[in-house]
């Protein structure tokens, strides 16, 4: 039902639409949808992370370096390193921490 309802909201939404799919005391497993265009703004990840592309394809971000991704490419995301996303086309990703 999670990944429906941030279809859903993908409907209305000006940036994009994350919820929580399951988390622990040491991780975290967050679904991500983006229409296209939408871009998730520069963060920095403070657990050990991945980001797992479901649907569409999007474009990794650090510094400098951009890393196009689609549907089943992955890519770490170094700790404490600014990063962003954005969306090529409409996009579902999943985001695992810890």
């Amino acid at each position: 039902m999670i990944l429906k309802e941030i279809l859903d909201h993908l409907n209305t939404a000006t940036h994009p639409v994350a919820k929580a799919l399951h988390k622990g005391e040491n991780f975290k497993v967050l679904a991500m949808g983006f229409t296209k265009g939408m871009v998730l703004k520069e963060h920095q990840a403070y657990l050990p992370s991945k980001l797992f592309v479901l649907k569409g394809s999007v474009i990794y971000i650090e510094g400098e370096n951009e890393f196009p991704l689609s549907v089943f490419d992955e890519i770490l995301i170094p700790v404490n390193v600014l990063h962003s996303v954005k969306a090529l086309e409409d996009s579902l990703c999943l985001l695992t921490q810890g």
